[in-house]
């Protein structure tokens, strides 16, 4: 075809928006948040997610604020997206992710406003299999693998846990540990859980679909 462009015909899908579900969510204790996230990671492990709150009137209800019953600190990892995994829609998980679900002076922050402004009574530390950073850690202190730029910042927060363990997925399981430890350790959130409005829990992900809870 010469001199004009061919035009594209793009066929028109209906989506049947029928098994929608719309839920105002407001959860206040961490036990009942734990439950919902582990409801939803049943659902998404046997192949059964819904449609939950990602509709215009569920957009509507969050307008003029939010109220996540849970903080998600997790891996950057693109297989491990908490809002899929747990099976939740918009307004439920705060989400702090970095590379080895590692924190640093902003995601403390940020959790600590997830706390104390938006009341969020749980915080869920989840690591997860074959993690790339913690695995980089851990041939970092075994065969000396050189890391290069900002990730070796990385690398050297998850190096402690690698340095106890004796296999990578030690090393995982210990990282969610540390970092664990390093939230609760925050004067803002050492408050919090120390006056029963927040707590910590760590989860391990695998990629079927698994979550184990400590």
């Amino acid at each position: 075809m010469t001199g004009c462009a061919k035009k594209q015909e793009v066929e028109k899908i209906e989506i049947d928006t029928s098994n929608y579900i719309t839920e105002n969510v407001k959860i206040t204790s961490a036990d009942d948040a734990l439950k919902r996230l582990k409801d939803g990671s049943k659902r998404f492990k046997d192949n059964n997610s819904q449609h939950i709150n990602v509709t215009s009137e569920r957009r509507d209800q969050l307008k003029d604020g939010q109220s996540p019953y849970a903080i998600v600190v997790s891996c950057s990892d693109s297989r491990t997206t908490p809002e899929t995994v747990f099976n939740t829609g918009l307004g439920e998980i705060f989400d702090i992710r970095l590379a080895g679900n590692v924190v640093d002076d902003d995601a403390l922050g940020s959790i600590e406003y997830g706390v104390d402004h938006l009341g969020s009574p749980l915080i869920v530390v989840m690591g997860h299999k074959k993690c790339g950073a913690v695995t980089a850690a851990y041939d970092n202190v075994t065969k000396g693998t050189e890391v290069h730029g900002n990730v070796e910042s990385i690398v050297e927060k998850i190096k402690p846990s690698a340095e106890k363990a004796a296999s990578i997925d030690e090393a995982i399981h210990l990282n969610i540990n540390n970092v664990i430890n390093e939230i609760s350790n925050d004067d803002i959130i050492k408050k919090a859980i120390a006056d029963g409005k927040v707590k910590i829990v760590g989860a391990y992900y695998s990629f079927d679909g698994t979550f184990t809870f400590q």
